[in-house]
């Protein structure tokens, strides 16, 4: 389910299955299942004696043709009659028990790791998702985890059964008649090239399914994504028939799987034949001498009908594990990625506990936070803070996203030397051309990247020492691309806190939010769709607002805050931002300059290099670049050079 490119199907490739056993895997794989060691023994304890009952029919067959029968012994075959219905009783209470104690199993195991991936992404860098398309990660958590449900449930515990089937079948025929058991096995060669054969086949075709469906996946999430371009450029047909070329594919693939498993249970069914055809001529003889009884005949004929079902299963079951163990190899590298510089320790379950990740599992939350700090803390300031950049670089790691080795040479400078303060009760505007670097230096101030080169404090503290969810906590940001989560409106306004109901109507009444929400269903208990796309960009953009100020922040930072609101409401945002930013520090990248006219100090970035800074009226009156951005703005010919 990637969600690149969906002609070319590169990162697709990825799905090739490895091999079908890898002890390395296996081993981190134990480690999900021993909590939960009850329920495998249950599984096995019932497959085991399912196993067992199996045998029960073929030599109650035997006694009653070979003694009741003679002897006319009704009372035998009442007691046959008796025990095989036991049997039978025994063998679904035994199945219905394994169904139940292995379906649990793989639920809890794919619960836990699901819960464990999810904390790991969370704690990744923004450069990881970045170089890793949502779908891919979406594929990690749901098919992939769903692949080890499979192993767990029709799997390993039940290729466990069929072993110990095929063993107390073969044991058992041994022991009845030797000759008549070597008949039977002759043909287990063709059998077992038979099935390397289906095993080859399948192993390709799954391949070829899983990633046919990964691109009609990516497909269908950028198209549906896309609806509105696609509708406005009247590409419907087009894209139609792109789609059909994809979606039969993706039925060429699954029909040759089916075609493998049409040819493979008919050959086996048909070996199986020719096992009791052989089985029939070695007895055959023997009837007739009188050597051999035919009750032993009519059991052995039971028992071959058992004895290859088990390795069809088994043959099944051979790709199951290789599907599996393809999977669990992509699981275990993402959870293997390492976390970002500023992650946050989040609880993983552990033996039925949350724990932190890297603390042992008999360590609680309280011993974790006794311990001896690692990283600084910043005292809590009740107005704003000062932020410093101090000659800071940075660059994109474009190679590595772009999946190839970096080269030499000097990278790509995104900033070069870009150094500035701002203090409680300023503002710090920040202008320029796009691509000039704006965007990224509040990438660096919320860490979601870190300089390679120079630094930045807050409050004379380097960020990178602090915990990130602390200076994350003093952050309000309003973001130009407005991401709203599908839910009420309160709980998208209080998401960076905890905010009583009270809280939540003061902070959207701060920033005239409060108008727009009286007039939806519901009020505060409007159930936003998708993104928030239920309301207009306007209102989405008002609600950001209001979730920025909610936690009441020490540090403003904002991205063209009302680019998507009427003059109307952004001279009301703009009067409760006047109140709002008084004592506290405030960071404003603008591209309409008229929003930032009375900064404290503008910054005119271009080329990641900061050109010129100060006042607007002391860059107007510089002439200089500032000057020409802004009289290209307000419809006026720039002053010649």
């Amino acid at each position: 389910m990637a969600t690149d490119s969906a002609g070319d199907g590169g990162i697709h490739e990825e799905d090739a299955l490895g091999k079908a056993y890898d002890g390395r895997l296996v081993r981190r794989l134990t480690g999900y299942v021993r909590p939960y060691w009850p329920l495998v023994a249950g599984a096995i304890v019932c497959l085991f004696a399912e196993g067992a009952m199996q045998l029960v029919g073929p030599i109650l067959t035997e006694r009653v043709i070979d003694v009741a029968l003679p002897q006319h012994d009704t009372a035998v075959i009442r007691r046959a009659v008796f025990l095989f219905g036991l049997a039978l009783i025994v063998q679904f209470c035994c199945a219905y028990g394994e169904t139940i104690l292995t379906s649990l199993l793989g639920q809890r195991v794919m619960r836990d790791l699901r819960l464990q991936l999810f904390a790991h992404l969370q704690r990744l860098s923004i450069a990881f998702f970045d170089r890793n398309p949502v779908g891919r990660l979406v594929t990690r958590v749901t098919a992939d985890i769903e692949a080890l449900n499979e192993l767990f449930t029709a799997g390993v515990v039940s290729g466990l059964g069929d072993l110990f089937t095929l063993v107390a079948i073969a044991v058992l025929m041994v022991a009845v008649d030797w000759r008549l058991a070597v008949a039977s096995f002759f043909v287990i060669p063709l059998v077992y090239l038979t099935s390397h054969v289906f095993r080859v086949k399948v192993r390709q075709a799954y391949r070829d399914i899983r990633i046919r469906l990964a691109r009609i996946n990516a497909f269908l999430q950028e198209r549906i994504t896309g609806m509105r371009i696609v509708q406005l450029f009247g590409r419907e047909r087009s894209e139609a028939v792109r789609f059909d070329g994809f979606n039969r594919g993706h039925l060429d693939a699954h029909l040759r799987s089916i075609t493998v498993y049409a040819l493979y249970f008919p050959a086996i069914e048909i070996l199986t034949s020719v096992a009791m055809a052989s089985l029939l001529v070695a007895a055959a003889g023997r009837v007739h001498s009188n050597t051999l009884q035919i009750g032993v005949v009519a059991a052995f004929f039971q028992l071959v009908r058992r004895f290859f079902q088990p390795l069809q299963d088994l043959s099944d079951k051979y790709n199951t594990l290789q599907q599996a163990m393809a999977s669990s190899e992509r699981i275990f590298k993402l959870l293997d990625e390492p976390v970002g510089a500023a992650a946050v320790p989040l609880p993983l379950p552990v033996r039925g506990r949350a724990v932190h990740p890297g603390v042992p599992a008999d360590a609680s939350r309280d011993a974790l936070a006794a311990g001896a700090p690692t990283r600084a803390t910043v005292p809590a300031s009740v107005a704003g803070v000062t932020i410093a950049f101090e000659d800071v670089w940075f660059a994109y790691d474009l190679a590595h996203m772009a999946g190839s080795t970096p080269g030499g040479g000097e990278p790509e400078w995104v900033l070069k030397g870009v150094s500035f303060r701002a203090v409680p009760g300023e503002t710090v505007a920040i202008v320029g051309h796009t691509g000039a670097g704006k965007t990224t230096v509040v990438s660096l101030l919320m860490r979601f990247y870190d300089p390679q080169r120079g630094r930045i404090t807050l409050d004379g503290v380097d960020i990178r020492d602090m915990p990130v969810s602390e200076l994350r906590a003093r952050v309000g940001y309003v973001q130009q691309d407005i991401f709203l989560f599908a839910g009420d409106v309160a709980s998208n306004i209080r998401l960076s806190s905890q905010l009583s109901d009270a809280d939540v109507e003061r902070a959207a009444a701060r920033v005239g939010a409060d108008r727009i929400i009286r007039r939806l269903p519901g009020g505060y208990h409007y159930q936003l769709g998708e993104r928030g796309a239920s309301i207009s960009v306007g209102e989405r953009q008002l609600l950001s607002f209001a979730r920025a100020i909610a936690a009441d922040p020490a540090l403003l930072i904002l991205d063209e805050a009302t680019s998507a609101v009427d003059s109307e409401i952004e001279a009301e945002i703009q009067a409760a931002l006047a109140e709002l930013m008084r004592g506290r520090t405030t960071i404003a990248i603008a591209h309409r300059l008229t929003t930032i006219l009375d900064a404290n100090e503008i910054l005119v970035m271009q080329h990641g290099e900061i050109r010129e800074r100060g006042t607007h009226r002391d860059l107007l009156e510089r002439g200089g670049l500032y000057d020409h951005l802004y009289r290209l703005q307000v419809g006026e010919a720039p002053a010649a050079a």
